[in-house]
C-alpha cells in the first residue's frame, strides 16, 4: 500500500515537473519572440536616425556654405560701398573747392565794382558814365566760364587727350588773353604741344609766354623749359642765353629754376655737358584743382 503511494506520488511529481519544464520553455521562446523584435525596432530606429542625421548635417553643410557666401558678397559690397563713398568725399571737396574759388573770385569784382562805380571818369573835360551792373556781371560769367572750359582743358590732358586739351586751353586764352587765366592757358598750350611731340610749336608758344608776362607766375618755369629744350636739340648758345634770363630776372631769384639754372650754365662755362633736362609734363608736375595754385 505504501508502495503504490509511493509510486502514485512519483507519478504526479513526474507530471507536475515536466508541464513546468514545458511552461518554462513557452515562456522562454515567447520572451526572446519579444527580444528579437524589439531589437529589431531599435536597429531600425537607429538606422533612420543615422540616415535624418547625415540629410541634416548635409542641409547644414549647405547651409553654412551659403552663409560662407553671403558673408563674402557682403564683405565685397561694403567694400564697394565704402570706396564709391570716399569717392563721392574727393569729389564732393573738389566741387566745393571751385564754388569757394568763384564765390571768392565773383566778391573780389563786386568789391571792385562799387568802387569803380563810385568814381567818375573823366575824359577830355566830360564825365563819363560809371561802369554798369550788367557789364560786370557779364564779366563775372566769363570769367567762370573760362575757368570752367580750363579745369575741363586740364582733365583732359591728365587723361592723355593733348589735342583735346590744347583747343581748350586756346579756347580759354583766346578768351581771356591777360590775367591768371590768360598767362596760365598759355602755358599749358605749350605743355600740350611738348607731349604731342610738337617741340617747334612749343617753343614759340614758350616765347610768346614769355615775351607777354615778363613777371608772371610761369616766367622762370617758362624760359627753364625753353632751356631744357634748346639743350636737347643741342643748340647750347641758346640754352645759355634762356638759362642767363632766368639768373638776370628778379622774379625768378627765389625759384628753384633759379638755382638750376645757375649749376647748368656754369657746368656749361666750364666745358661740361649737363644732364639733359625732361621738359615733357610728368605726375611730379600735376598741378591742384584751384587756378591760383596751378604751379605745373
Amino acid at each position: 500500500m505504501n508502495m503504490k503511494r509511493l509510486a502514485l506520488s512519483l507519478v504526479v511529481f513526474a507530471f507536475a515537473f515536466t508541464g513546468c519544464s514545458q511552461v518554462t520553455m513557452l515562456r522562454t521562446k515567447e520572451m526572446k519572440a519579444v527580444g528579437d523584435d524589439v531589437l529589431a525596432a531599435v536597429l531600425n530606429s537607429v538606422d533612420s536616425l543615422a540616415a535624418q542625421n547625415d540629410s541634416l548635417r548635409a542641409e547644414l553643410d549647405s547651409v553654412k556654405a551659403q552663409l560662407e557666401s553671403s558673408t563674402y558678397g557682403m564683405k565685397r559690397i561694403m567694400a564697394e560701398v565704402s570706396m564709391l563713398a570716399r569717392r563721392m568725399s574727393d569729389e564732393s571737396e573738389r566741387n566745393d573747392s571751385r564754388q569757394e574759388e568763384i564765390i571768392y573770385r565773383l566778391d573780389m569784382l563786386l568789391g571792385k565794382s562799387d568802387k569803380i562805380l563810385a568814381k567818375k571818369v573823366v575824359v577830355s573835360g566830360a564825365p563819363q558814365a560809371p561802369i554798369s551792373m550788367d557789364s560786370l556781371e557779364r564779366e563775372a560769367e566769363k570769367l567762370v566760364e573760362a575757368e570752367a572750359m580750363f579745369n575741363t582743358a586740364r582733365s583732359d590732358y591728365h587723361r592723355g587727350e593733348y589735342k583735346l586739351a590744347y583747343s581748350g586751353f586756346k579756347q580759354v586764352y583766346e578768351q581771356m588773353k591777360t590775367g591768371e587765366l590768360g598767362e596760365n592757358s598759355l602755358y599749358w598750350m605749350g605743355l600740350c604741344l611738348i607731349d604731342a611731340n610738337q617741340i617747334d610749336k612749343a617753343k614759340k608758344v614758350f616765347v610768346s609766354l614769355a615775351d607777354a608776362f615778363p613777371e608772371g607766375q610761369k616766367t622762370c618755369t617758362t624760359m627753364f623749359k625753353l632751356a631744357s629744350i634748346y639743350g636737347g636739340e643741342g643748340n647750347v648758345d641758346m640754352q645759355k642765353q634762356y638759362l642767363q634770363k632766368i639768373l638776370n630776372n628778379k622774379t625768378c631769384s627765389t625759384s628753384g629754376e633759379f638755382e638750376q639754372a645757375a649749376e647748368i650754365l656754369q657746368e656749361l662755362l666750364e666745358g661740361n655737358t649737363p644732364a639733359p633736362t625732361p621738359v615733357s609734363g610728368g605726375p611730379g608736375e600735376s598741378a591742384p584743382h584751384t587756378l591760383p595754385s596751378v604751379n605745373r
